[in-house]
């Protein structure tokens, strides 16, 4: 196992690791919708926070030289259940062709008073 940093991606706001690598496999921790250079939350609007999140997450992919591609399963922990259909707008830009597995998880509250966090599993191997 190894674990992963990229300046590329927000710092973990605890005793976490931005992702683990284990044989063929990423896991990549819950990212926030945190800008990488300012270290604050992006504004308090549900798709400008999908995206932040998934520009984190591809920055701790390709520290690894992978893509969205290589994602396999995402689960997406939101706030407010009223914004499925927003999250899955914006999420769907990012993985149009291909669709990993993935769940959704409505959360009473997320660390930074977040409105969504993501995680993702990707694998070295397409």
């Amino acid at each position: 196992m190894r674990a992963i940093f990229t300046k590329q991606a927000p710092s973990a706001i605890g005793p976490y690791s931005q992702a683990i690598k284990a044989n063929n496999l990423l896991f990549v921790s819950g990212q926030l919708p945190v800008d990488p250079i300012t270290g604050n939350l992006v504004e308090p609007n549900v798709i400008i926070q999908v995206s932040q999140v998934l520009k984190n997450i591809s920055a701790i992919l390709e520290a690894e030289e992978l893509t969205l591609e290589h994602v396999i399963k995402t689960t997406i922990f939101v706030n407010d259940m009223e914004h499925f259909n927003l999250i899955n707008e914006e999420y769907g830009k990012y993985f149009t062709k291909h669709q990993p597995a993935r769940a959704t998880v409505e959360v009473s509250r997320l660390p930074k008073d977040a409105l969504v966090e993501i995680e993702v599993i990707a694998t070295y191997e397409i």
